[in-house]
């Protein structure tokens, strides 16, 4: 049985587990796939990251969906990380669906490019040409979306993509969740689409199962909006589904 609930226009739906969250969500990112594809002939799609994405991208790639209509974007990406490496995010999404899928068209973000100004000039100019259909993201334990942490975190931010300094809390994240053999060995820096940039996506679906994520999650639906959690925001986004488990629903009230 699911369990649904609104906090000012972001709708939130519960689920007993996180398989079956994962397959609510792929339910919700293809009606706004097919919906785009109806309308105009193509969509256009971001792409998560992270543990919290895998029963997603399950569910996803299961899913009747013409990715030979669909051009692909991501979040994020560690600076100075090829694409070779276990943790980098472009390895992750070519591993868990885009190789199995092969949509129309991908637009990876290079943290490693020799010119890091140009490639945010590049991302943002195709990001600029691809109104995006649906984005689909996560919450971080700080309450970050993409890598926005509350230090670097700016609703109004002129960029759509830009370099940033990842905070403690962040850092830890991506060691606890097994990307790094050490702390030393996570990168500080990332390649990031801002929150205007997420936040101009047409839809947005945000998976975020475990009860680790459950203060973040608490946070982003009854605390003040504002950037000490930045994943606040998504309150006020038109078209917004947050899909939790019991586990990162455990603080709320329902």
């Amino acid at each position: 049985m699911t369990t649904t609930l609104a906090i000012d226009k972001l709708q939130v739906s519960i689920y007993k587990d996180p398989v079956i969250m994962g397959h609510g969500a792929a339910d919700f990112v293809e009606e706004k796939l097919k919906e785009a594809i109806h309308r105009k002939g193509f969509a256009n799609l971001i792409l998560a990251t992270g543990t919290s994405q895998f029963p997603f991208l399950e569910a996803l790639k299961e899913r009747d969906i013409d990715w030979k209509k669909i051009t692909v974007f991501h979040l994020d990406e560690y600076k100075d990380i090829c694409d070779r490496h276990p943790a980098s995010f472009r390895k992750y999404l070519k591993d868990r669906i885009l190789d199995a899928v092969s949509p129309k068209e991908i637009y990876f973000l290079n943290g490693d490019a020799e010119n890091i100004e140009k490639e945010m000039s590049r991302y943002t100019s195709a990001l600029k040409e691809h109104e995006i259909d649906i984005a689909c993201i996560g919450i971080g334990e700080n309450g970050h979306i993409a890598f926005n942490d509350p230090p670097v975190a700016d609703f109004d931010d002129p960029k759509l993509v830009k370099l940033v300094t990842l905070d403690d809390d962040c850092r830890n994240q991506q060691l606890g969740e097994g990307w790094f053999p050490t702390l030393a060995d996570v990168p500080e820096q990332a390649l990031t689409l801002t929150i205007p940039a997420i936040m101009a996506c047409k839809a947005i679906s945000c998976v975020v199962p475990d009860e680790r994520k459950a203060k973040a999650v608490y946070d982003t639906l009854y605390n003040v909006i504002g950037t000490d959690c930045p994943a606040s925001i998504l309150r006020t986004h038109p078209n917004v589904r947050l899909f939790l488990d019991q586990g990162s629903a455990i603080r709320i009230d329902h």
